[in-house]
C-alpha cells in the first residue's frame, strides 16, 4: 500500500502540516527540515495524490491535450513538446484522441467535462462551428493548435504552411527547372492542407506555370493515399516531372508506388514532401521536404496555456505562426 503523509510525519518526527508544507516547497519550512522530509518521502516511495492536492488548492495542474486520431510521428512529437514543457513548470499532461469509435467533439466533451483540467490544448484539423459550440460551456484556458484562422476567444499556435509550400514549389521551379508539377492534397477540411495547397498553386501562378488539374489529386495525409494518387498520376497520358505531396507520409506512399513500377527517384520522377518527420532522412534517396519544428509547436502551445493559467500577459489573444524551412536532399 502506498505510504501516506501521516506515515511520513511519524517517521520524520514532525507534524502532518510540516510534511505537507515541505512537500509543497512552502518557504515557512526551514531548508534542513524540508530536505529531511523529502528524503524520508523518497525512501518510502511516496507519490502525491494529484487530484487530492488540486482539490485542496482549488487549482488544477493537469493539462489536457485533445487530438485527432494519433496516426504518425507528427502527433507524437506534438505530445513530447507539450509534455516536456509542462513537466518543467510542474504540470502533468493527459492525452485523449478521437478514433473510429469517438469523434473529436465527443473527446472534448468527455475530457473537458471531467473537471480535472486546469487548461486544455486542442489540435483541431479545422475549427468548425461544431467544435466552437462544444467548447463554449467551459471556462478554463484553451489554446488551439492548427486552426490557422484567428479566433478572438482563443490563443492559436499554427504552422506557416502557406509559406513553406510556396517556397518549396518555387525552389523546384527556379532552382531545379521543373515545369510539370503534380500535387497530392491533404484532407479538404483540414486548415494545414488548405494552406499548403494554396501555397503550391500560388507559386505556380507567380512563376507563370499553368495548373494541370489532372495532376492535382485528393489525399488524406496517409501513406496509402500517396500510393493511390501516385498510381493515378502514372496513368496520365503525360506524366509530370515531380510530385509535390502535402506531407511526408504521402510522399512515402509515392516512393512505394514508383518502386513497384520500377521507376527511379528522381531520375524518372522527383518527389518532395512536407513536415520532415524522422523517416524522411532515412528514405532512399533522402526526401526533399519542408521542415516543421513540430516539437516547438507543442512547446509554444504549452507555454501559452500555462501563461494563461497563471495569469501572465494581457487579455488579448495571440495568433502565432511557427516558421518552416526547406530541407534539400536528393529526391527531386
Amino acid at each position: 500500500m502506498a505510504p501516506t503523509i501521516k506515515e511520513i510525519a511519524q517517521k520524520a518526527h514532525v507534524s502532518i502540516a510540516t510534511v505537507s508544507r515541505a512537500l509543497n516547497n512552502d518557504p515557512r519550512v526551514v531548508e534542513e527540515t524540508k530536505n529531511f522530509v523529502i528524503k524520508i518521502a523518497d525512501e518510502m516511495n511516496y507519490k502525491p495524490n494529484i487530484l487530492a492536492r488540486n482539490f485542496v488548492k482549488k487549482k488544477s495542474n493537469i493539462i489536457g491535450l485533445i487530438m485527432p486520431e494519433i496516426s504518425d510521428e507528427f502527433f507524437t512529437e506534438i505530445i513530447q513538446g507539450v509534455d516536456e514543457f509542462c513537466f518543467l513548470r510542474g504540470y502533468y499532461t493527459m492525452v485523449v484522441s478521437s478514433h473510429k469509435n469517438r469523434s473529436l467533439t465527443e473527446s472534448i466533451t468527455t475530457f473537458m467535462g471531467s473537471g480535472l483540467l486546469g487548461g486544455a490544448i486542442l489540435l483541431a484539423p479545422t475549427f468548425t462551428k461544431e467544435i466552437k459550440d462544444t467548447l463554449k460551456p467551459y471556462d478554463v484556458p484553451i489554446v488551439l493548435i492548427g486552426a490557422e484562422e484567428f479566433s478572438s476567444k482563443y490563443d492559436v499556435i499554427a504552422i506557416d504552411n502557406y509559406q513553406g509550400s510556396f517556397e518549396i514549389t518555387s525552389h523546384l521551379i527556379l532552382e531545379k527547372n521543373y515545369k510539370d508539377l503534380a500535387y497530392i492534397c491533404g484532407p479538404e477540411d483540414n486548415c494545414d492542407a488548405i494552406s499548403r495547397k494554396n501555397g503550391f498553386l500560388d507559386a505556380l501562378k507567380m512563376n507563370g506555370i499553368k495548373v494541370n488539374r489532372n495532376w492535382v489529386l485528393p489525399g488524406d495525409f496517409t501513406k496509402q493515399a500517396g500510393s493511390e494518387a501516385c498510381r493515378k498520376i502514372l496513368r496520365s497520358p503525360k506524366r509530370p516531372q515531380v510530385i509535390v505531396a502535402a506531407n511526408d507520409m504521402m510522399a512515402l506512399g509515392c516512393y512505394t508506388e514508383l518502386r513497384e513500377q520500377k521507376l527511379k527517384i528522381p531520375g524518372d520522377m522527383g518527389v518532395v514532401g512536407f513536415d520532415d518527420i524522422f523517416i524522411s532522412e532515412l528514405m532512399n534517396p533522402g526526401l526533399t521536404t519542408v521542415k516543421v519544428h513540430i516539437g516547438m509547436v507543442g512547446k509554444y502551445a504549452a507555454q501559452t496555456l500555462i501563461g494563461r493559467i497563471e495569469g501572465e500577459g494581457t487579455d488579448k489573444k495571440n495568433s502565432f505562426k511557427i516558421p518552416t524551412e526547406l530541407v534539400i536532399r536528393t529526391s527531386a
